[in-house]
């Protein structure tokens, strides 16, 4: 049976280790390229917030959805953290005519969740409880867009 000299040794042997780095549940590590704020609208941060976030939009925006909505825009980009994607799109839609497009795919991909969310309630009806919260959130956010474009570009 080791005695507590073995196992103050092995803790301090433990506490030297490295870290490993945090798990990143929503893609937002931070990537190996260099983020220049400047480079950004002041606006990306507030637009992250009440655009991607699920809770606020009430619809999930995968990577795959960012990278989709950039090509019916008119932007192509390679997939990175979701946070990053963002930003690139906001640096694309750093026009008024690029970010009507932003929002305009966005809200073709918004509708098409919505019709989902629909087809689920009109099938389980058991389930509006759970769809219609995220059904609100998104039409709230759809009605939001043309004050985006009046308080960023007029």
């Amino acid at each position: 049976m080791p005695n507590n000299m073995d196992i103050e040794e092995l803790k301090k042997a433990f506490e030297t280790f490295d870290k490993p780095p945090a798990f990143c549940p929503d893609g937002q590590c931070e990537s190996d390229e260099e983020v220049d704020l400047q480079d950004y609208p002041s606006y990306t941060e507030a637009l992250y917030a009440k655009l991607v976030a699920p809770d606020a939009s009430g619809i999930y925006i995968s990577r795959w959805d960012i990278k989709d909505i950039a090509l019916v825009a008119g932007d192509s980009m390679a997939i990175h953290p979701r946070k990053r994607m963002f930003e690139l799109l906001m640096k694309y839609a750093t026009s008024k005519e690029n970010m009507q497009a932003v929002l305009d795919a966005l809200q073709a991909h918004m509708e098409d969740k919505i019709r989902i969310y629909e087809e689920f309630i009109q099938n389980y009806p058991n389930t509006y409880d759970i769809f219609q919260p995220n059904i609100a959130k998104a039409n709230r956010t759809i009605r939001l867009f043309p004050q985006i474009i009046n308080e960023y570009f007029e």
